[in-house]
């Protein structure tokens, strides 16, 4: 299948009409404007990647993370602290090269508008060379229609004055007749000759648009490559910060593999336990029997009961010193 081209598809049966190449000039600045939002994206996507990246830098260095784990997961959240670092700082590196692919965007954007430029200044000044040449030939034509109309005119009139007696009057019909055709011949000869000039700048004006067709076309080609591999590229870096990411996420998953439980467990023991013994029963102490209390917090021994026996009253029930319970009141004051 043939590859429709530029320079087959862009004319007019119009002389003075540009549609075709204007048509194909409009689309080069379509395409240079898409490479512009692709540029500012790019910028844009560096921006969010570096800001990200700080915040994600601040975030790790300065927000507390289990800091006072002890043992394995100690080692495990420094690994998970120093991965999040590194990630962020991955981020940051993602936006200066987003920011170099902006530049190179833009670079190749710069440079295929200079060399468009060199195109477009030849095209214009044929463009109007041939509308300037063109007028000039209608208005030979014109002219020279109109000296054949006034020849016209004046053989009609020496014919019509064939039967005039006055030859003053005939003589100045045939002279004008005379001064007729030679105006009409230097028209003619005025107007063949725009003729020829259009028709040789028609043929250069034809040949300076395949040109511009082909360079045009060129253009293209370059462009859409670059752009799709440009694409190509940035998708490239971002799936690559992705593997990395992930192989970093990927040692603080096997520092968490790493982490013991029962390793943890032992090493808190070990560096914290305060006794393997417990504290004695708190005994009962009657308060008559103090002498033969042990001191408190520490057992007495074996044969030791929580209550000791009641004592044995020293007085008789019906002694005044000695009261029951019966006998007893609360007095409010």
């Amino acid at each position: 299948m043939t590859r429709a081209l530029f320079k087959g598809n862009f004319w007019s049966g119009d002389i003075l009409s540009t549609i075709g190449y204007d048509n194909i000039i409009q689309h080069l600045n379509n395409g240079r404007k898409n490479c512009k939002e692709f540029e500012d994206f790019l910028k844009e996507r560096a921006a969010i990647e570096e800001k990200y990246g700080k915040d994600l830098l601040n975030l790790s260095r300065k927000k507390p993370c289990g800091q006072s784990e002890i043992h394995t997961l100690k080692r495990a959240l420094e690994v998970f602290k120093q991965q999040v670092d590194n990630v962020a700082q991955c981020h940051i590196q993602l936006a200066q090269t987003l920011r170099e692919e902006a530049r190179k965007m833009e670079e190749f954007r710069e440079k295929q508008k200079l060399q468009r430029k060199k195109t477009e200044v030849i095209m214009d000044a044929i463009h109007k060379q041939k509308s300037l040449q063109f007028k000039k030939t209608m208005d030979a034509k014109r002219n020279y229609e109109q000296k054949c109309r006034d020849k016209d005119e004046a053989e009609q009139a020496v014919h019509r004055s064939a039967n005039l007696v006055n030859p003053k009057q005939q003589e100045k019909l045939f002279v004008k007749l005379a001064t007729s055709k030679t105006a009409v011949e230097d028209s003619d000869k005025a107007y063949m000759l725009h003729i020829n000039m259009l028709d040789k700048i028609r043929e250069e004006w034809q040949s300076e648009h395949i040109k511009a067709c082909e360079v045009f076309e060129a253009q293209e080609c370059e462009r859409i490559n670059f752009f799709r591999n440009a694409l190509w590229l940035h998708v490239n870096h971002l799936s690559k910060q992705c593997v990395v990411s992930d192989d970093m996420y990927e040692q603080v998953r096997k520092s968490l593999e790493m982490c013991s439980i029962e390793k943890d467990i032992e090493y808190f023991v070990n560096q914290r336990k305060t006794g393997q013994t417990p504290p004695a029963p708190i005994m009962y102490e009657n308060f008559y029997c103090q002498k033969n209390a042990a001191p408190p917090g520490k057992a007495t021994g074996s044969n030791v009961t929580r209550r000791g026996p009641l004592p044995v009253p020293q007085n008789l029930p019906d002694d005044p010193s000695y009261s029951v319970i019966s006998d007893y009141s609360l007095v409010y004051q």
